[in-house]
């Protein structure tokens, strides 16, 4: 009873078998600690003393000691490292690099990235310092970027590109390629069909007539009933040099060889006008909305309105040699021309003198075309010393880019359902080449034409295009998609398979 009382003065709770005076806590230096440690393994375990808290004071030069009945880590001496949580790097090893060393350093770049191995390899960037010294944030527990290689099939990076994929491939299976007939499925035979370089004998209405003009007579074939139907004969004396219907479809515009350009009525099959003003043929003709222009032999470029009785309301001077290509920008706002003085000039209605003089091509340029898709964007084709397809930004007059088609461009259409090109070529291949813009990796190449592929025009709804050349027929090609469904182009058209005359 007594000693229970002296218990309970002290403050302390201890065994019935246990003294207070048993119970000491004092501080000890390392060496105390050694002999201690082996007097503690050489007593047994009931003559153990109490826990003896050492000093946990960083600075060595200090005497104090500070005692608890806690155990608390020390920082110093932990690995943390390892984990990304301090600035300091782990001490190198004598003797590291090894193989253990080696292996150890390709586990954790296998685990837990390159960027983890480049910081606790022990044979680091000499006299740098390590990715994690050199990080702004000073938070211990903070992001690290993941740089993986993916070369690992166990890195984090690749295992989670591997799960990306296959969920996209099964969300959204990848397109296949559009596939474009190798092979026309219509031909008509087209007597007369001049092979040269300089006219435009072929367009195709938006009412779905075709206008072809065959020596010295102009025919026009209804593609929904394949009827064939003369519209005019110009005579002995002179022929057929150029045909360009109007955006509407209803009227006929035709450049002969002595100079003039006829305006024919395609329904009625009635001449409507004749504008007079050029020296020698006209070999090409262009309509905007209300303005008819005739490019000619004699360099100049004709304004012709219908509506005004005079021959013509304007001339554009400019080129040196003969206008062969001629076309206005969707807008109406400006007319693109080409010569076989390798120039292509841009011109507008408020100037007799072209806003744009580019010259880069090195052959005669005919073929040239707008882009429905982008205000201001024109290509154009050269010749046979040329064989490049420009692209230009008329707002500044900078090349675009350009592309080495190996022969001759001799016409160039811009599609309006998808943002491809058709071009057509002479020497010395005579084929047909669909491209996509901008990359112009070709979409197909096709052949038939025994001849340089001189004319080309495409249909109402965009899908088919006819070629013409001086072999004297007319193909038909099903090369680009519809608006609605862009899937692959079948080969079924509007007309049988096989082979008929244009007259």
């Amino acid at each position: 009873m007594e000693s229970t009382t002296q218990r309970r003065k002290s403050g302390i709770n201890l065994p019935s078998t246990m003294s207070e005076t048993s119970l000491r806590l004092d501080a000890f230096s390392s060496s105390t600690s050694s002999k201690r440690t082996s007097n503690l393994a050489s007593s047994p375990m009931s003559n153990r003393s109490p826990r003896t808290i050492s000093n946990l004071s960083s600075s060595p030069s200090s005497k104090s000691a500070t005692c608890s009945d806690r155990f608390i880590p020390c920082r110093s001496s932990s690995r943390l490292h390892t984990f990304g949580l301090v600035e300091k790097a782990s001490p190198v090893k004598e003797g590291g690099g090894g193989t253990n060393d080696g292996y150890s350093r390709l586990l954790k770049s296998e685990l837990f990235g390159a960027d983890f191995s480049s910081f606790s390899s022990p044979t680091g960037s000499k006299g740098g310092a390590s990715p994690m010294s050199m990080s702004p944030s000073k938070n211990m527990l903070r992001f690290k970027t993941e740089n993986s290689g993916p070369n690992s099939p166990y890195s984090p990076l690749v295992l989670g590109h591997r799960d990306t994929c296959l969920s996209n491939e099964v969300s959204t299976p990848p397109k296949p390629p559009r596939k474009v007939p190798k092979t026309p499925h219509k031909v008509l035979d087209a007597p007369s069909l001049q092979d040269d370089f300089y006219l435009n004998l072929v367009d195709w209405s938006s009412q779905n007539v075709l206008a072809v003009g065959l020596g010295t007579c102009v025919y026009l074939w209804t593609a929904s009933n394949s009827r064939v139907t003369k519209l005019c004969d110009l005579g002995p004396t002179d022929s057929v040099c150029s045909v360009q219907w109007t955006r509407e479809g209803s009227y006929l515009s035709i450049g002969t060889s002595l100079g003039q350009v006829q305006v024919w009525d395609g329904t009625q099959c009635k001449k409507v006008r004749t504008f007079a003003g050029h020296q020698t043929r006209t070999g090409v003709l262009a309509w905007s909305s209300r303005i008819l222009s005739s490019g000619s032999r004699d360099r100049n470029i004709l304004q012709h309105d219908v509506r005004v009785p005079s021959d013509f309301i304007s001339k554009f001077v400019g080129h040196k040699s003969e206008v062969c290509g001629l076309k206005w920008s969707h807008d109406d706002r400006e007319l693109a021309s080409g010569g076989n003085d390798n120039q292509l000039l841009v011109w507008n209605q408020r100037s007799q003198q072209p806003v744009l003089k580019l010259t880069e091509h090195t052959a005669a340029v005919k073929a040239i075309t707008w882009s429905p898709h982008q205000c201001g964007l024109l290509a154009s084709g050269g010749g046979t010393a040329d064989r490049c397809i420009r692209f230009w930004n008329t707002t500044n007059g900078n090349q675009l880019n350009h592309v080495d088609t190996g022969s001759q461009v001799c016409n160039l259409a811009w599609s309006r359902n998808v943002n491809e090109i058709v071009s057509t070529h002479g020497y010395s291949q005579n084929q047909i080449m669909v491209w996509k813009y901008p990359s112009m990796s070709k979409v197909a190449t096709l052949t038939g034409h025994s001849l340089r592929v001189l004319y080309l025009a495409m249909s109402p709804d965009g899908q088919t295009i006819v070629t013409g050349a001086g072999d004297e027929t007319l193909r038909f090609w099903n090369v680009f998609p519809s608006v609605k469904t862009p899937a692959a182009v079948k080969d079924t058209g509007l007309w049988s398979l096989g082979r008929t005359h244009i007259r």
